[in-house]
């Protein structure tokens, strides 16, 4: 989708508060929160301003709530308890993590992963928000790991493969394919089976 998205054609359009949220976050996905202006917004989402301020109340909360739809969308982290070893573990977060960020129906890589890493100084809270998500997601993996680790060996095998899921979505956004990502899983198995 592009920065314009979907242009309205016709009469007055209804507004879905659900497909706007839907559109606001792969513009965001794509673009980044300063990379979306409010014009970009409306334009794709079929809106006026005042439309969208009542709807939402501003783009910082716009963005919440692509953030949000954005969590709930399978990726790396998903149906980790049906996993029954360490290796097979690790294994899984690597593989849906590769899948998720080369996903054709979606966007490249990944909006919390590389979302407002920089910013203006009146974002900060907004980034700091979404810094507190990307905490969770190590949270997450280290609480999985630890039904085969301890708490420090799990907090510290998470934290790497944040940085290799990380790493995965820029390599993602800068046009690595799903085999090429491929290749970097395989060499992190290997360092961690040796391990």
């Amino acid at each position: 989708m592009d920065k314009q998205g979907k242009k309205r054609r016709g009469g007055p359009r209804t507004f879905n508060r659900e497909e706007a949220i839907d559109i606001a976050m792969r513009l965001f996905w794509r673009h980044g929160y300063e990379g979306v202006s409010l014009s970009d917004l409306t334009t794709a989402i079929g809106i006026a301003p005042p439309s969208l301020y009542a709807a939402f109340g501003s783009k910082a909360e716009l963005y919440r709530e692509a953030l949000d739809l954005y969590a709930g969308i399978p990726g790396a982290l998903f149906n980790l308890d049906a996993v029954s070893t360490l290796d097979e573990v690790v294994t899984t977060i690597l593989h849906q993590g590769a899948d998720a960020v080369t996903d054709p129906g979606g966007e490249r890589g990944c909006m919390v992963s590389s979302g407002m890493l920089q910013c203006a100084e009146e974002h900060a809270p907004l980034a700091l928000a979404v810094s507190k998500r990307r905490d969770a997601m190590r949270d997450a993996i280290a609480k999985a790991l630890g039904r085969w680790l301890d708490p420090d060996r799990s907090k510290s095998l998470a934290r790497m493969l944040v940085v290799v899921l990380q790493g995965m979505s820029v390599q993602a956004r800068d046009g690595a394919t799903r085999a090429e990502l491929e290749e970097v899983i395989q060499e992190v198995l290997r360092i961690h089976r040796a391990g």
